[in-house]
């Protein structure tokens, strides 16, 4: 005859079963919930870094299109002029300079 394992036994078994899955169950949740977590922190800095860099995109822009002004302006005659009047005091022929003593 075989023995036919009991109900209690038989429980018993299913228990053990029933505990061992949802011991990984625990694990594999609590790995999740750590790599969602270390993941959240990785793109708060990735969104740190990339404000960062549009910033200085933006400063850079900003700063060429300055440059192309300046450029534009040292292409101009009229403006040529008045930098050579003011900064180096030069006069046109035929002109006198004025000088106001203090």
């Amino acid at each position: 005859m075989t023995a036919q394992p009991s109900k209690s036994t038989a429980k018993q078994g299913t228990k053990r079963r029933l505990k061992i899955w949802f011991f990984f169950v625990v694990i594999f949740m609590f790995w999740a919930t750590y790599t969602l977590y270390d993941q959240l922190g990785m793109q708060q800095e990735a969104a740190a870094k990339l404000s960062e860099v549009e910033l200085k995109i933006e400063s850079a822009t900003k700063q060429m299109s300055d440059l192309k002004l300046q450029v534009d302006r040292l292409n101009d005659p009229e403006y040529i002029q008045q930098v050579a009047r003011k900064e180096h005091n030069m006069i046109m022929p035929g002109e006198q300079s004025i000088h106001v003593a203090e």
